[in-house]
């Protein structure tokens, strides 16, 4: 296979301009806000002909946010710690802190969304 697995992934929200904040500022990004027939899409930015898959937030009524069903993101970080002390500012949860992961795979952290989902952080060091 000469190709990653994942191509994209979505994220449910029922607020984006809430859940919006929550990942600028978690992540120190930017996230364009797109409304597709009522399909409003936040995209997260892309870093063409780099590792790794890109994704949206989705506020549809199709999409519904859960912190225990569905697949869980991890989002690759240079220090798990960065992101963590920005989790509970603006609106999440920390459900599981930094904790190694063993056998030199890194380190890895859970938290809570403002829109009730779970996403996990990844980071080498």
């Amino acid at each position: 296979m000469d190709y990653n697995m994942v191509g994209w992934f979505e994220i449910p929200v029922t607020n984006m301009e809430r859940a919006k904040k929550f990942y600028e500022t978690v992540f120190d990004i930017t996230i364009s806000v797109h409304d597709l027939d009522g399909f409003i899409m936040g995209w997260f930015p892309n870093a063409p002909n780099k590792p790794g898959a890109t994704g949206s937030l989705v506020q549809h009524e199709m999409y519904n946010a859960s912190p225990t069903h569905g697949p869980l993101i991890y989002f690759s970080s240079e220090d798990v710690d960065i992101e963590l002390a920005r989790v509970e500012g603006v609106g999440g949860t920390i459900l599981k802190g930094k904790t190694e992961i063993g056998d030199g795979h890194g380190f890895m952290a859970l938290v809570e969304d403002t829109e009730n989902n779970r996403i996990a952080f990844h980071s080498r060091s």
